[in-house]
């Protein structure tokens, strides 16, 4: 549900009034079902020579694909196939990812994905619900970092991508957009200090819903006009697979040299990186090495192979 963070005595009781009916037209608007599109777990690039990599997706609708209607355009299938290409290996997906999904059902996505197999690489992307409800920003992070934690003690390389920066959702209006800007900014810098801290990758997706969706509102939302469309999901993950594959690559990546990033304090990496799209931060050493990876377009229309379900 869509609810306000307001500070007590902010605002008058008839404003408060006006952002609760302003909640309930912006929930009628979105219309947001528990429908999902088809499974995308199977293995990708089967042909390829490298050793196969199990691909762990947690997360919420924007991990699931939701509102999209085949398999090949959601965000798992499209990590499996662009992975499998940049390191020629078979790439192994398996999603439990949620729609409507907060932090406080990550652990049990954590339980299930790590029963299933022991994953190289998660990829985690979650927040907007936690936004939507009214979950503190500290709790919130808290709980992610708590998952991060718990998947890099089992031997699996994290990668998050931060909360989107919800400003630019046409269904919600002013000055409620605003309120969601401002806490979804918030967490999504928690969120990157805290997934540093327990040993993961933290990667900046704040403004992908800015600029270039309010130009292209059409083709970069689907059609319930909140979550992205097939063109705004592969655009997702565009900035997430260059991390994916470092991190696969050289899980303990050199502080220092060409290409390693600028060295500084976890904090002011974080604030940093949120102002940027694409803008991952790592830990290096006691400090945050923050780093902007040129996006890989997806490749598509690379799937082999889909074991039984």
């Amino acid at each position: 549900m869509l609810k306000a963070t307001l500070g007590a005595g902010v605002l008058s009781a008839g404003a408060v009034g006006v952002l609760l009916g302003e909640v309930k037209l912006a929930r009628r608007a979105i219309g947001v079902r528990d429908d999902r599109p088809p499974s995308a777990d199977g293995e990708y690039g089967d042909d390829q020579p490298g050793e196969p990599i199990r691909l762990l997706v947690l997360g919420d609708s924007a991990a699931v694909g939701y509102g999209l209607t085949e398999a090949e355009s959601t965000p798992p299938a499209l990590m499996g196939i662009s992975l499998s290409h940049l390191l020629e290996s078979p790439v192994i997906v398996h999603s439990q990812a949620r729609v409507g999904a907060t932090t406080a059902g990550l652990r049990e996505q954590v339980n299930l994905g790590l029963a299933w197999a022991k994953p190289d690489v998660a990829v985690i992307i979650i927040g907007t619900n936690d936004v939507t409800h009214r979950v503190r920003a500290e709790v919130s992070a808290r709980r992610l970092g708590q998952q991060v934690r718990r998947l890099e003690e089992a031997g699996c390389e994290v990668i998050v991508g931060t909360v989107p920066d919800l400003g630019t959702v046409r269904p919600i209006p002013q000055p409620l957009r605003w309120i969601a800007r401002r806490n979804g900014r918030k967490l999504a810098e928690r969120q990157m200090v805290a997934t540093v801290e327990n040993g993961g990758r933290a990667v900046s997706l704040g403004d992908l819903l800015g600029p270039v969706f309010s130009e292209k509102f059409d083709v970069m939302f689907g059609s319930d006009r909140f979550h992205p469309s097939a063109t705004g999901y592969a655009n997702v993950v565009a900035v997430l697979v260059p991390s994916i594959a470092a991190a696969v690559r050289a899980p303990e990546e050199a502080d220092t040299g060409p290409g390693s990033g600028t060295v500084m304090p976890l904090r002011d990496a974080a604030s940093r990186a949120t102002r940027v799209v694409g803008t991952e931060v790592r830990r290096a050493g006691r400090r945050a090495a923050i780093q902007t990876r040129r996006a890989i377009r997806p490749i598509r229309n690379r799937r082999t192979r889909i074991p039984s379900q």
